[in-house]
């Protein structure tokens, strides 16, 4: 089947595939997709992304990254000026790049900490751009956070996002019924009705953070007014909510000569949920300055849920004075996670950093703990 059959659509069941491509993303990044039947012959890419587009029922799916504490603003707005007095992210993800239209996602984040270290602001501003559909979305969020010591070595931290985005399709890249000759041909414009207006739409989302030097425990929801983002037919973005945990063993633990050393081990825990799709991560990383590498592993079997996929997510990570570069390749583990063929994340940050004034920038958050998550 060539991609242009793939593409084939017709107006009228546009809208129920631009549903359907929802729920598909959501499916496909949640890892929920089950298992073939071994009898099952191998399906050809062009079907496959036609099928996802168009088999499931409606619904919206939110971003995935594969360093959760990369775009640790995405995951909880409390993260806003947990890890640095200022930074700037970029990160880059692609994925299932042998599917005919692949999953991009971009996102722009920062967030600065004040002088009183209670108050942190943050900006976030997503484009992810997902399938053969030319589906789009941007979004752009502010984020408020409050921090607060609740004893010598407990801190807790409260985080809220209002996000402004739009969705829109592009039929640039879809061929109708009616344009095709008979010997397959393309020609004449189509005649069908397209007349898919962009979509806008505001979302509100909430976090807590309670972390000491050694845990964390986050706890997020987002989209708390589940919008309408349906382009001719109602379909609400549901609710996400996030838990993740983990806890930092130190080995080594010393500051010399305004250079920081760390040797250290940690465990991460982390579950999201998102209409009718979840997820649960089993996480390691491991770090000597100013290298980190982790593995996380996606795919823990849930209660009542069907059996996922199962991908291994190889993380490296590298910490350079005020530079920090981080990259993750998922891995698939299962026959059609292997099949669409993993992905590639990149992720660039710059962070307040000055040698000179590492030790006063410590003595000003000498009041709260160490942050104890991983960087990437």
């Amino acid at each position: 089947m060539s991609k242009k059959f793939s593409n084939l659509v017709s107006a009228k069941n546009l809208d129920r595939a631009l549903g359907a491509v929802g729920r598909s993303f959501i499916t496909l990044r949640m890892g929920q997709i089950g298992r073939r039947n071994k009898g099952t012959r191998t399906l050809r890419q062009p079907l496959l992304a036609g099928a996802l587009a168009l088999a499931l029922p409606a619904a919206a799916q939110d971003l995935y990254f594969a360093q959760p504490y990369a775009s640790r603003l995405h995951q909880n707005p409390a993260f806003a000026g947990f890890l640095d007095d200022a930074s700037v992210t970029l990160s880059y993800r692609n994925q299932f790049p042998t599917l005919a239209g692949t999953f991009q996602t971009s996102q722009l984040a920062a967030d600065y900490r004040f002088e009183d270290q209670h108050n942190a602001v943050g900006l976030l501003v997503n484009h992810d751009r997902t399938g053969g559909l030319g589906y789009t979305r941007f979004e752009v969020g502010g984020i408020y956070a409050y921090h607060t010591r609740l004893t010598k070595t407990l801190a807790l931290s409260g985080g809220l996002r209002a996000s402004y985005g739009n969705q829109r399709i592009s039929y640039g890249n879809l061929v109708f019924g009616d344009q095709l000759s008979e010997d397959g041909s393309t020609s004449m414009p189509t005649r069908e009705l397209i007349d898919f207006k962009p979509v806008n739409y505001a979302s509100v989302g909430v976090g807590m953070l309670l972390y000491s030097e050694n845990f964390w425990v986050s706890l997020a929801g987002q989209h708390l007014n589940q919008p309408d983002i349906g382009f001719q037919t109602q379909a609400s973005l549901p609710l996400r909510y996030e838990l993740s945990t983990g806890y930092k063993h130190y080995f080594v633990r010393r500051t010399e000569k305004q250079q920081y050393r760390e040797i250290s081990l940690t465990p991460t825990v982390h579950y999201v949920r998102q209409g009718g799709s979840e997820r649960a991560e089993l996480g390691l990383y491991g770090t000597v300055t100013p290298l980190t590498l982790g593995l996380v592993y996606r795919g823990v079997p849930l209660p009542g849920a069907p059996k996922p996929q199962q991908i291994l997510t190889a993380i490296a990570g590298l910490t350079v004075g005020a530079f920090r570069v981080g990259y993750a390749y998922d891995i698939g583990l299962s026959a059609l996670s292997a099949e669409l063929g993993g992905a590639h994340e990149i992720s660039l940050s710059l962070r307040a950093f000055d040698s000179l004034d590492a030790a006063w920038r410590r003595l000003k958050r000498q009041n709260y703990p160490a942050p104890p998550c991983p960087a990437f």
